[in-house]
């Protein structure tokens, strides 16, 4: 789907053509330095099938160093020019579309609030994020940044111990200010085998981390999501009807699974990606239309949410 388009925005274009040029030159420059590293392997290799070993290790030895030497050179130029893609590409494209949107590469979602949204039962312990976007659609501020967090698990072997890293979560989180202070929390999580199992527990056993299991009127949220909260009636007044075809037709657009959570005046929202975002391309043409589609799809996608889940309506107020 064709979203975005350069046409109208001469301050983009004229950007693009600009960078360009430097794209084509860093680009030339790695596949140099792709085609001595490659070259020296496949001396390496040849001379070791031919029983050189010695000769082999130096003559292969030699084109490998000198491609380390030229990614080297390169890689001031590389790492200027990522930054400038989002902070000047990015950056315009964002006040195209809203004036008040800005990116902050160097920026993004703390690993405590992440904790503090409970949109996950897992604390991580490595975690990483970037590209901070802020913005304001009417009246509801909002922001969101690319997330990845992991935990880790050591198990002893044979040999030693063995750390392992697993994903509890890579994609975006989103947040946005819901202008209602809430008393309670709300949860709300895909449903699946095991959230299925808690739940039932959680209903006929014990509460979920001090959170009941909240039973709504939409079928199809049901089947849908798992919903948790500290307050019964609260959570029920937050999910509206109209509020959950919402969740579910956001549910619906977006490729995985969200999941959501009502903490004190904020809503957060996790979208589950499976690819890096706001990256400027190497070895694809910067003057290609199709280049910032699904990027600023995928921001405009988050924009919409404001006015998806009718956040904007100011029907509670702040305390």
């Amino acid at each position: 789907m064709q979203f975005f388009s350069l046409e109208g925005n001469l301050a983009l274009q004229n950007v693009l053509s600009r960078m360009e040029v430097e794209r084509q030159k860093i680009a030339s420059t790695q596949k140099k330095g792709y085609f001595f590293i490659g070259g020296g392997i496949i001396l390496a290799i040849t001379g070791i099938l031919m029983g050189l070993i010695g000769l082999a290790i130096v003559v292969g030895l030699i084109p490998i160093i000198y491609g380390g030497v030229v990614f080297y050179k390169i890689g001031d130029e590389l790492q200027a020019y990522k930054e400038a893609y989002k902070r000047d590409v990015i950056g315009e494209a964002l006040r195209f579309l809203d004036a008040s949107l800005t990116i902050d590469p160097y920026r993004g979602i703390l690993a405590q609030e992440f904790i503090y949204s409970q949109l996950f039962s897992t604390d991580p312990d490595r975690y990483k994020t970037e590209d901070l976007v802020c913005g304001k659609a009417d009246k509801t501020g909002f922001y969101f940044a690319e997330v990845h967090a992991e935990y880790k698990t050591v198990t002893q072997t044979k040999n030693g111990t063995r750390t392992e890293w697993h994903d509890i979560f890579k994609g975006i989180i989103f947040v946005a200010d819901f202008n209602k202070n809430f008393n309670g929390v709300t949860i709300v999580r895909p449903k699946d085998f095991g959230s299925a199992i808690g739940a039932w527990f959680s209903k006929n056993l014990f509460s979920f981390n001090n959170k009941d299991v909240i039973k709504l009127e939409n079928i199809d949220f049901d089947k849908a999501f798992i919903t948790y909260g500290t307050d019964q009636v609260e959570s029920r007044y937050l999910l509206t009807p109209a509020m959950m075809e919402r969740i579910l037709k956001l549910n619906s657009n977006s490729k995985y699974s969200i999941s959501l959570s009502f903490i004190e005046s904020r809503m957060y929202i996790a979208f589950p990606l499976n690819r890096n975002y706001f990256e400027a391309p190497i070895f694809k043409s910067l003057l290609n239309p199709e280049l910032l589609n699904e990027d600023i799809t995928a921001i405009k996608f988050m924009y919409d949410i404001v006015k998806e889940l009718d956040l904007d309506t100011r029907i509670w107020g702040k305390n």
